[in-house]
């Protein structure tokens, strides 16, 4: 996200600012990501709805962002360094959620448009691609996040003494209570 610092002058240097994912509140975020379950779902939903673009686009990866007065949408195609990005303005009221869907839309029946002119997929897969822009940037920046835990038994297991197969053991409660009596 640091690369867009400077195009987007919404997005504080400090980082501090937290918005919904899919509404763009600030109201009551605290450290969540979405201001309520809903929120959460809606975002998901469309996002599940949508995926048939990105996988006639051959993506890999794929991320969006926005501001009050953009959204985007980067890309990594399969067996590419480049990443791509398609800009487009937001609409003045609407939920971001709901210009995400709107921007997809778009494409989608571009390139559905282009399939019936051409009858060619890849053809209408190079043509939605030309519009993209293509940005300088770390391609790990669309790769998410990939959380490892260490093989290694946890502190709090090691200072109880407790082994591994005491969690599966059918008296749990009382090898626990015993661990935190000795």
């Amino acid at each position: 996200m640091s690369r867009h610092l400077h195009l987007y002058p919404l997005i504080p240097e400090n980082g501090h600012v937290r918005r919904c994912l899919s509404c763009g509140t600030t109201e009551n975020m605290k450290r969540r990501r979405y201001c309520s379950i809903e929120c959460r779902q809606k975002l998901r939903h469309n996002l599940n709805i949508r995926t048939g673009l990105l996988q006639a686009l051959q993506t890999r990866y794929a991320t969006f962002y926005f501001t009050e007065t953009h959204i985007a949408l980067d890309i990594l195609q399969y067996g590419s360094t480049e990443l791509l990005s398609f800009i487009f303005p937001r609409s003045n009221g609407k939920k971001p959620v709901d210009d995400f869907s709107r921007m997809l839309n778009l494409l989608g029946n571009a390139w559905w448009e282009e399939v019936r002119r051409t009858k060619k997929r890849y053809l209408a897969t190079r043509h939605i691609l030309a519009k993209a822009s293509p940005i300088e940037g770390d391609v790990n920046s669309v790769r998410p996040l990939e959380v490892r835990e260490p093989a290694r038994m946890a502190t709090s297991m090691t200072h109880l003494k407790l082994r591994h197969n005491d969690l599966y053991s059918p008296d749990l409660q009382q090898i626990i209570k015993q661990a935190f009596r000795r």
